[in-house]
């Protein structure tokens, strides 16, 4: 009997057992695990959950139903190759047809069954995630979602079973092997982006900009665990049972056709090579080197004038390359050797100093998510160095867990610092500043935003649909946001600024629906006017630019990030944050001054003050005075109320040794809940006590000022509760809540 007979034959074979149509009804309704119990994705608030609207309806449930799927289909798997063995046919049929040929076309089978619950299940969940989704909604997104996060998963538990099986011939050992290979991925490996092969490290997805970092990064560890489990099965082959011989026996002589262990081999060095071979994280060293950030010992007779790049990144392979030049000055009358950093990821092509080659060595060390590379400057007084360079750009290992960081497509570019351009690390500036320029050439929608004060204009347009931006600031560092990207300016004259708004054009009708603009003028009118202007605020101008989900922002000279995380339909019902949509855009408005312009220990979980606190404060502030007493304490001081009593009627606070009882996980889930839950109810509750007993929301004004406005310790920077009752002259006693 051939092959392909022999598939067909078995296809149809699984096709008409009711357990296999059990298998695929369970692999489609999988995903409504991710929707409920299972929920991997970072949430961006400590009262509920919140992510995305393609993170909570797209990758929780592809996530979830990657690991359901793939425990279904080894379960199937193993089922269907111990049913000769069980049905006590195995003899009979192999009298008939080859093992090696039955082992060959019933994984096979398998795999076509696989792509077929895998398709049905793609299908079924469409119309949700387009209800769901509306205007973010990407079919493109929506395919590699499924494909990636999930169905890719269940073909390397269908391989791993089905090895277990032809090594061991027993059912239960084969469950028990492939249930310790998940577990290890669920527990010990984690946090190891390569080694989780049924649950990727997936940190957020985007609903505004794009995610294919991520989709190549998870593409990339699935394939090498392709490879490897591919290797595995290979090797498993070779132990098929035949001629009634044991397992050593059949081994020794399937093995006499050199191809099969031959295949297994390179299957095994291939998966090898991928993993050694990665280019999305960095080698650097797992000690912090804080030599990398500040040179301890710059040059003495080498300086330079001025730097330009004409930098060119490729959306379609997230590549950049470039050519960087720099004006320097030796006067030494000596050759130096002078270092530079520049992206791991990156290869130095070529160094030329007024127009020769000349001789450079890169480091093979990597630290703080760079590594250096040395160039000898000749003996010339005016020095033009010209490097070419490129490759991929790689993220730190330290935060490899949650990668996306570094977007480069033909919708987000997210390109910062020694991305963009190498640039001299022991190498001073000649004057007091360094006129810095770049050119950059991207897709024709796209907007480059500059951080910081630095200004972009466009230079020219391209014959292909580019166009050519030039960029112009100061210093080494430049960090560049592109985007399709709608700007709206915003004047806001009591704090003589006027603001330029970027973000997404999908969100173009959530943010004019809440009239974002309006939302924001007011905000900073009222923030400067009563606590203070930033500090951050430009000469005239000020960028805020909604940036892809990265878990926060930051800010600096002129401008500051939003995330998009703060304008997710999710995040904008988050009934902690306010009671509209409005009411939360100014919510996550002011943490521009409680939150970025003062700061508050991140590492300090010992009690509830945090930013939080003082932001929903504020928020209440501003929703009062710009929409009366009465719907301010409706939304906010009512609600806070609510949440308080019904705190302290949990189960869990009245009866902690229950809580004591649980295992250590589960502990931890409810005390960040309800942690949360304070920090947003309780302690905003706690310093409108504190307005009250200070003499009025003037004084309290008067405080805020002062502690917004504190000379900083370095050391520090943070602002601590007892600040702010010192500030206020009262004591944690002087506001318990009766």
């Amino acid at each position: 009997m051939n092959t392909l007979r022999q598939f067909r034959l078995e296809l149809t074979r699984l096709l008409q057992n009711r357990l296999t149509w059990l298998a695929i009804l369970l692999t489609a309704l999988s995903p409504v695990a991710g929707l409920t119990v299972y929920r991997p994705l970072y949430s961006s608030s400590d009262s509920g959950y919140v992510t995305t609207m393609q993170g909570m309806y797209l990758a929780n449930p592809a996530l979830a139903g990657g690991i359901l799927g793939a425990v279904v289909f080894a379960i199937l798997t193993v089922w269907s190759m111990d049913r000769l063995r069980r049905d006590g046919m195995e003899t009979l049929t192999h009298a008939v047809v080859s093992p090696m040929t039955a082992a060959l076309t019933r994984l096979g089978a398998l795999l076509c069954v696989s792509i077929l619950a895998q398709a049905i299940t793609t299908l079924a969940w469409l119309p949700y995630a387009i209800m769901k989704l509306g205007a973010v909604f990407d079919l493109k997104s929506y395919l590699l979602i499924y494909l990636i996060f999930m169905y890719g998963a269940i073909p390397l538990a269908i391989l791993f079973a089905s090895a277990a099986c032809q090594f061991t011939r027993r059912a239960d050992l084969s469950l028990a092997l492939f249930a310790a290979f998940a577990a290890l991925s669920l527990t010990v490996w984690k946090e190891k982006w390569q080694l989780c092969w049924l649950n990727p490290c997936v940190w957020a997805v985007s609903d505004d900009f794009s995610n294919y970092r991520i989709f190549r990064s998870v593409a990339y560890m699935r394939l090498t665990w392709l490879l490897a489990i591919a290797g595995l099965w290979a090797l498993s082959y070779l132990c098929v049972r035949q001629y009634g011989k044991g397992p050593l026996g059949s081994f020794a002589h399937n093995i006499r056709r050199f191809y099969r262990p031959a295949l297994a081999a390179v299957l095994a060095v291939c998966s090898i090579l991928l993993y050694t071979g990665q280019p999305f994280v960095d080698r650097s060293t797992a000690e912090m080197d804080y030599d990398f950030l500040f040179c301890p010992a710059p040059l003495e007779t080498v300086t330079c004038s001025g730097r330009y790049a004409d930098v060119r990144p490729d959306p379609k392979t997230g590549c950049v390359y470039g050519q960087a030049r720099f004006q320097l000055q030796n006067t030494g009358g000596q050759e130096q050797d002078a270092r530079f950093q520049i992206d791991p990821g990156y290869k130095i092509a070529s160094v030329r100093a007024n127009g020769a080659d000349v001789p450079f060595s890169v480091d093979s060390y990597q630290a703080m998510g760079e590594k250096m590379f040395t160039v000898t400057l000749p003996a010339e007084a005016e020095i033009e160095l010209v490097i070419d360079y490129g490759g991929f750009p790689q993220e730190w290992n330290l935060v490899s867990a949650t990668q996306g960081r570094h977007e480069i497509s033909d919708t987000y570019m997210s390109l910062e610092n020694h991305q963009l351009s190498p640039a001299p690390f022991d190498v001073l500036y000649a004057g007091e500043t360094l006129p810095a320029m770049m050119d950059i050439v991207l897709p024709g929608h796209m907007t480059p935003v500059l951080f910081g004060s630095g200004a972009t204009e466009l230079l020219k347009e391209n014959g292909d649909g580019t166009k050519t931006w030039r960029m112009t600031d100061e210093g080494y560092s430049m960090i560049l946001y592109a985007g399709d990207y709608i700007r709206e300016e915003i004047p806001v004259e009591p704090a003589g600024i006027t603001v330029n708004f970027y973000y997404s054009r999908r969100h173009q009708s959530v943010m004019e629906a809440m009239d974002a603009a309006e939302m924001i003028r007011r905000t900073i009118e009222f923030c400067t006017e009563h606590i203070g202007p930033l500090s951050f605020y430009g000469d005239g101008s000020f960028n805020l630019i909604e940036s892809r989900c990265s878990g926060g922002g930051y800010a600096g000279d002129g401008a500051s990030l939003a995330d998009e995380l703060d304008f997710t339909a999710n995040n904008l019902a988050d009934s902690s944050k306010g009671s509209s949509s409005a009411q939360v855009t100014i919510h996550e408005l002011v943490h521009q001054w409680w939150g970025l312009g003062n700061m508050f220990d991140p590492m300090d979980e010992s009690g509830i003050w945090s930013a939080e606190g003082l932001t929903c404060y504020t928020t209440y502030r501003i929703v009062k005075a710009l929409y009366g007493e009465r719907e301010a304490q409706a939304s906010f001081v009512d609600a806070w109320q609510e949440a308080v009593d019904d705190y302290y009627e949990d189960f869990y606070v009245r009866h902690p040794e229950y809580l004591s009882a649980l295992p250590e996980q589960y502990q931890a889930d409810i005390a960040n809940n309800l942690r949360g839950m304070r920090q947003y109810n309780e302690m905003p509750l706690k310093i409108l006590k504190a307005e009250q007993l200070v003499g009025g929301e003037e004084a309290m004004d008067e405080i805020l000022r002062g502690l917004f406005g504190r000379e900083l310790n370095p050391e520090y920077p943070y602002l601590t509760y007892q600040e702010f009752l010192d500030a206020c002259h009262l004591t944690e006693e002087d506001l318990n809540l009766e």
